[in-house]
């Protein structure tokens, strides 16, 4: 099977480095030229368009930013449909509204291409190690036809549903992620009021039920004042922009995950859109005049 790659930001470029290291023959292209000369020093082609990456594969994987950005690479001038071949999959593992990827399914379809929409979570560091969480939807089928190409990137690889049912999932984890984050920010932002230590207070609590992999995962960040993304402040308003609209169009409130959504707008609006989502707990610490942080020794 030859492999196209598109798209080679955070998640993306050690994704697809994980496929050369299973010995995939890959082609990729990017805007970020730096990032495809990183994966040819590994054995990568340089595809100059994404219809050239199409035109040399059967499976072509998408890790986009955006709706607008993954359909203009699938369906536009020079995108993937103008170079596939009847039988190719693709396989868009970014973050996009259900609605676009049955939109993209469907007019692929009419070309003989399959399309899954397979977005992960685990962010950059289950990136890395290949261990990211797959959700997917589509034909089950396509699913297990290319499940092993999705094993060189993930470890727990769920076929969901049809068509959308993947965008969906990954919708539905975002706010779970999110409205997370926010509340441990919450709470770490009154601990630090009152001026107790953080350090031994995640000890006391991790085991029970407040203990997540959230909390493992983004407290020692914050006392750390480490808020390199993973996932970045922008991404995740995107995404959390997204859900909003999904559930407009259902005709429900979504209280909290709105709410989440205005403190990454703000944070944005500070400057702070490349940071980690991590960095909630500044929106907190700054109305609460506060920082979570370790004590001294």
């Amino acid at each position: 099977m030859n492999i196209g790659f598109i798209g080679l930001g955070i998640m993306g470029k050690p994704m697809a480095a994980n496929l050369l290291n299973k010995g995939y023959s890959l082609t990729v292209y990017d805007l970020n030229t730096e990032a495809i000369d990183h994966l040819a020093q590994l054995g990568a082609k340089n595809g100059q368009s994404p219809k050239e990456v199409a035109i040399e594969s059967d499976v072509i994987i998408t890790m986009l930013p955006n709706n607008a950005i993954v359909k203009h690479v699938i369906l536009g001038e020079d995108g993937i449909v103008q170079g596939a071949k009847a039988g190719t999959v693709v396989i868009d593992m970014s973050s996009i509204s259900p609605v676009v990827a049955k939109e993209v399914a469907e007019s692929l379809q009419d070309h003989g291409i399959e399309m899954l929409d397979a977005p992960v979570s685990g962010g950059e560091p289950k990136a890395i190690d290949g261990t990211l969480s797959v959700m997917a939807g589509g034909n089950e089928s396509v699913f297990e036809k290319v499940k092993p190409v999705l094993a060189c990137m993930g470890k727990d690889i769920t076929w969901v549903g049809p068509s959308g049912s993947g965008a969906t999932a990954k919708l539905a984890n975002q706010i779970m992620v999110n409205v997370n984050i926010a509340a441990m920010s919450e709470a770490l932002v009154l601990a630090a009021k009152a001026g107790i230590d953080i350090e031994k207070m995640y000890h006391a609590i991790r085991g029970g039920l407040a203990g997540s992999a959230v909390l493992d995962a983004k407290l020692p960040m914050i006392i750390e004042r480490n808020f390199k993304a993973g996932g970045r402040v922008d991404i995740n308003l995107k995404d959390l922009t997204n859900v909003m609209e999904t559930a407009e169009a259902f005709d429900m409130s979504l209280p909290l995950t709105e709410h989440v959504r205005h403190i990454f707008e703000t944070l944005k609006d500070e400057g702070k859109q490349a940071n980690d989502h991590a960095g909630i707990v500044q929106y907190y610490e700054k109305a609460a005049n506060v920082e979570v942080k370790k004590m001294p020794n």
